[in-house]
This record gives C-alpha cells, sequence and structure tokens, in this order.
C-alpha cells in the first residue's frame, strides 16, 4: 500500500476538546486511512534555521500556548520514537543535499499532538518530527516533500501540520455572527483549484498569484507544511473545507 501525504490545518489547541466539524474530520481520519508503520511530521510550531529531524526516543510532550484551558496541559500523547526512521529520514534528507541535523530532545508541539491524538488516539505507531524553516521559500519546502516521497512506499505517513489560513489579528477582531471575510474564501479557493489540476507551479509561486495571500499569512511558517505535502504526493485534493469563526480556515489536503 503507498500511503498519501496530507495536509490538515491543525486549528487552535481546543479542537481536541470542542464538538465541531474539524475535529470530527480528524477523528475519522486515521480509521479511514488505517494504521501506518509510522508517521513522520512537519509541524508548523517546530521553527528552525536549518532543516533538523527529532530523534527523542520518548518525546517529551510540548504546551507551547498560554490562554487556554487548563486541561489541555494535561493532555499526553505517549507515541514513542524511532531512532531507525529518523535515521532513515535524515538519511533520505542527506541524499537530496537538504543537510539535516538530528535533534535528540524534540518532543510533540501542538501541530503534532492535536491532529494525531485525534486520528491515533492508541498513541501506538512511532511519529518523528521534521521541523520547517521560515527563512525559505515554498520550493525549499516542496524539496523536501520531494526527498521524503518514498517513505509513502514503506508504510510511512507524510503528515504536514498547519494552516491554510493564519491572520490571528483578524481572527481576534472578528465579532460572532460576522460573515467570512472575502479575501479568505479568494484564497482558499485558489488553492483547491490549482491543486486539483496539479499546477505545481502556480502554488508554489502563490505569494504573487494567489489572490490576498498576504492577509491569510502574514507570516508563512503555517503555510509552509502544505508545499512538504505536495512535494511528496502527486495529484492531490481537498478533503475537508471549515472555518473556524468564519476568519481562520481549516482545510485539509490529500496528495497521492
Amino acid at each position: 500500500m503507498t500511503w498519501p501525504a496530507l495536509f490538515v490545518s491543525h486549528g487552535a489547541p481546543t479542537l481536541v476538546i470542542e464538538d465541531v466539524p474539524a475535529r470530527h474530520f480528524l477523528a475519522g481520519l486515521g480509521p479511514a486511512l488505517g494504521r501506518p508503520k509510522g508517521v513522520v511530521v512537519l509541524s508548523a510550531h517546530w521553527t528552525t534555521r536549518e532543516l533538523a529531524v527529532g530523534g527523542a526516543v520518548t518525546p517529551e510532550m510540548i504546551y507551547d500556548f498560554s490562554g487556554f484551558p487548563a486541561e489541555l496541559s494535561r493532555i499526553r500523547y505517549p507515541a514513542p520514537g524511532s531512532l531507525e526512521l529518523t535515521d532513515h529520514v535524515a538519511t533520505l534528507l542527506s541524499t537530496a543535499g537538504l543537510a539535516p541535523s538530528i535533534a535528540p530532545r524534540r518532543g510533540f508541539d501542538h501541530g503534532v499532538w492535536v491532529p494525531l491524538s485525534l486520528m491515533y488516539p492508541a498513541a501506538d505507531c512511532p511519529v518523528v518530527p521534521v521541523s520547517i524553516q521560515p527563512g525559505r521559500d515554498a520550493t525549499h519546502h516542496w524539496r523536501i516533500g520531494q526527498a521524503l516521497r518514498s517513505l509513502r512506499d514503506q508504510g510511512i505517513l507524510i503528515l504536514a501540520s498547519g494552516a491554510i489560513s493564519h491572520n490571528l489579528r483578524a481572527y481576534f477582531n472578528h465579532r460572532p455572527g460576522d460573515p467570512m471575510p472575502p479575501w479568505l474564501g479568494a484564497f482558499t479557493d485558489w488553492f483547491a483549484t490549482k491543486v486539483a489540476v496539479g499546477d505545481t507551479r502556480a502554488l508554489l509561486d502563490f505569494g504573487q498569484q494567489a489572490p490576498h495571500a498576504a492577509t491569510n499569512h502574514p507570516t508563512l511558517e503555517h503555510l509552509l507544511p502544505f508545499f512538504v505535502a505536495l512535494g511528496a504526493g502527486s495529484m492531490g485534493q481537498r478533503i475537508f473545507a471549515d472555518t473556524d469563526s468564519s476568519v481562520v480556515a481549516l482545510d485539509a489536503y490529500r496528495f497521492d
């Protein structure tokens, strides 16, 4: 079986405890896919100057947020790491000329444990995180995906975790009942259309071609994981679309 590469919008940490469509989507996604031999996950919340691969055997929890319910900081996702998978990932990246380092103590930030605790609550799949580089462009992250692509034929799920839109200023200024702003739908629909027709060139040039790119992503760390999934797959499709408070999109994509 060849596994897909996925991009999911992980939402706020409260997604794991809220009765919302995005939570139910992620909870159904794991059972629909089946259990992989391992998961390689690239989270918007592990940013480094240079590429790094997590090498912890027993990764610790990282609660990289504040102002949320205390129960979130009691959540545990005790999935193991895998030194074998870490070394394999590092070798693939090195062979592609991407020169990764190993981070032996890297734990699971909420971009990792929010989606995985819903998709695979048994926490019985080895999980290896890989960092993103906000100082590098979409093409760099697409190359990471290309380098990792062969993992899909080895029973490994490539999970890119970020957000298809991430304007927090707009989110906090939003009032209940406000409609979805036009700039949000224009951007997310552009992405869905370009993915559906396989227009990788346009997607990699999203900053110039996508409508309202800077408004949807004042900073890029939450979108960069998308390009890893894009590089790791071939044809893709949007498999989920919804918003948080009508102003943060929670779309998910599958690349086969």
